[in-house]
């Protein structure tokens, strides 16, 4: 039995057991479901409870920044992901000159010497490849395809230096094989993208790519309205393999089939295409024509979305914070494909300590907890074949985390 299966038998064994003193079968069916707290993740199981933080073997002399995206590569098992090329890096004061439309300072227009894509084997941390120089600004989406090309977003835009909003696919080697979009150009057609989130390519070659960050702060009616007048784009947009466009669907807004920031994408087994709506708090589920399905709730404010070929979902909350999202925990939270009912939480670092063990300060040097008690997590997130967790550490988790990469283990023996 596969570790994913080993997992997700576990995780139901916990959650029944929990429930063995009830009486009768519907009442003890009904009380399994609400064993366990999804906010806050108390009395949910952590199948992945060992923390190695700033985990991987990075670059000797070079300043590590934030991550946001994260896969497994299907042929060999092992860590796709990226890290913004000194962006966030801790300690570091950025240059000048920095991005239009994106992070300013530090990225990877304003230092192109460094390469952000790296591949990781997923047991060691020892940096199998790293490539993608020059190429973008600042990487947000990551994704590999079946015959194990790798995909990345760039989701900010530089004109000075011609570099943005465009989707790159490099062979595994880092040839760059085809760049959607057009270099530092910005719409809302099917030649542009405006802030791309996500990339991700279905068996048969088509292409999807989430596109629109800024909805997530649209937090009134007017402020959506404003951002649709503007052009701002929050919609999912299908191409052919070789890159010519198909279709697009979802806008600005709220009800389903729309989206505040279409953070993240993932595929279940029977193909359906998972969008991790962070705005609105909520995974909207679509067929690959973009028809609406369904949604999930009991996952916080996503950031990232993976799910295994067992179709165990996993979910990662990031932004979740007293005034974005007030109580929810940040963390990793899992559920069954087939349920809206979270069954297992990997629970966030403190924030009222840094990765070195000092206090957080504020500005005027007084002990705070910015994040109360709801913690900091990553937002990418992917899982290998042995059911260890890996987390990409964005602007929110960097400093608590101590480095852009962080590995939650299985317990020892394989612990399920």
């Amino acid at each position: 039995m596969s570790s994913s299966r080993k997992l997700m038998f576990t995780l139901t064994a916990v959650s029944a057991a929990a429930v063995a003193g009830c009486s009768g079968g519907a009442e003890s069916s009904a009380m399994t479901m609400v064993m366990g707290n999804a906010i806050t993740g108390e009395g949910l199981p952590n199948p992945a409870p060992t923390v190695t933080a700033n985990w991987g073997q990075a670059p000797a002399g070079r300043p590590m920044g934030t991550s946001a995206g994260m896969d497994i590569d299907p042929i060999d098992g092992n860590l796709w992901t990226y890290e913004r090329c000194g962006q966030g890096a801790l300690g570091v004061a950025p240059p000048a000159g920095g991005a239009q439309g994106g992070f300013g300072g530090a990225n990877c227009a304003t230092n192109p010497e460094h390469p952000p894509i790296y591949k990781i084997d997923v047991n060691t941390g020892e940096i199998l490849a790293n490539f993608g120089a020059g190429v973008m600004v600042i990487p947000h989406g990551i994704g590999v395809d079946p015959q194990g090309n790798v995909w990345v977003t760039d989701f900010a835009i530089d004109r000075q230096r011609g570099k943005g909003y465009q989707v790159h696919k490099f062979s595994p080697s880092g040839e760059l094989l085809m760049s959607l979009g057009v270099a530092a150009e910005s719409g809302n057609d099917g030649a542009h993208f405006f802030e791309p989130n996500d990339v991700i390519v279905a068996p048969d070659g088509s292409i999807f790519v989430s596109d629109g960050h800024s909805g997530q702060g649209m937090t009134t009616e007017a402020a959506i309205a404003e951002g649709l007048a503007n052009g701002q784009t929050a919609r999912v947009m299908k191409f052919s393999a070789d890159g010519t466009f198909i279709k697009q669907w979802g806008q600005l807004g709220l009800r389903h089939g729309e989206f505040r920031t279409p953070h993240s994408m993932a595929f279940d087994s029977r193909g359906r295409l998972w969008v991790a709506d962070r705005g609105n708090h909520r995974i909207e589920i679509f067929d690959q024509e973009g028809n609406y399905l369904e949604s999930r709730y009991q996952f916080g404010r996503i950031s990232g979305v993976f799910i295994t070929p067992e179709d165990m979902v996993y979910a990662i909350d990031s932004e979740s914070s007293p005034t974005g999202h007030p109580a929810w925990v940040n963390g990793v939270r899992m559920a069954r494909v087939d349920e809206d009912h979270i069954i297992g939480f990997i629970p966030p670092f403190m924030t009222d300590r840094l990765a070195d063990g000092s206090p957080t300060l504020n500005n005027q040097g007084q002990p705070v907890n910015p994040r109360l008690y709801q913690g900091a997590a990553g937002e990418g997130i992917a899982v290998d074949r042995n059911g260890n967790v890996f987390a990409g550490e964005g602007p929110n988790s960097l400093r608590y985390a101590g480095g852009p990469w962080t590995k939650y283990s299985v317990a020892a023996g394989g612990g399920m």
